[in-house]
C-alpha cells in the first residue's frame, strides 16, 4: 500500500490515492489541481524520509468544493462582575480528493 504524509494547511494529512481530505482554504477553483508537499512517503516496505527524495515525490489532488466549518461558540464569562462575551468563527475549508502519489 502506497500512502504519504502531506503538508497541509499547517497540518499534516496521511493521504493514499483516491482519499477526500478537507484542508484548510486553498486559493483555488473547484475542478483544478494543487500540488501538496510530502513530508514522509511509505510503499510497502520502502520508507522515504530524505528531503532530497521527497523533492521528486509529487502529490496532486483535485479540488472538489471549497466549503465553511461548523460554527463554533466561543463565550467569555467572569463570575460577578457582569462581563460576558459571545463570539462565533467558522472556517474556511477546501475538500480535494488525492488523485496521484508519482
Amino acid at each position: 500500500m502506497v500512502y504519504a504524509i502531506v503538508r497541509a494547511g499547517g497540518r499534516q494529512e496521511k493521504v493514499s490515492v483516491g482519499d477526500l481530505v478537507t484542508l484548510d482554504r486553498a486559493s483555488a477553483e473547484a475542478g483544478s489541481t494543487i500540488e501538496l508537499p510530502a513530508v514522509m512517503l511509505v510503499d510497502g516496505d520502502q520508507v522515504t524520509t530524505k528531503a532530497e527524495d521527497l523533492a521528486e515525490v509529487k502529490v496532486t489532488a483535485e479540488v472538489q468544493e471549497n466549503l465553511r466549518g461548523p460554527k463554533i461558540v466561543i463565550h467569555k464569562f467572569k463570575n460577578k462582575t457582569g462581563y460576558h462575551k459571545r463570539q462565533g468563527h467558522r472556517s474556511e475549508l477546501t475538500r480535494v480528493k488525492v488523485t496521484s502519489i508519482a
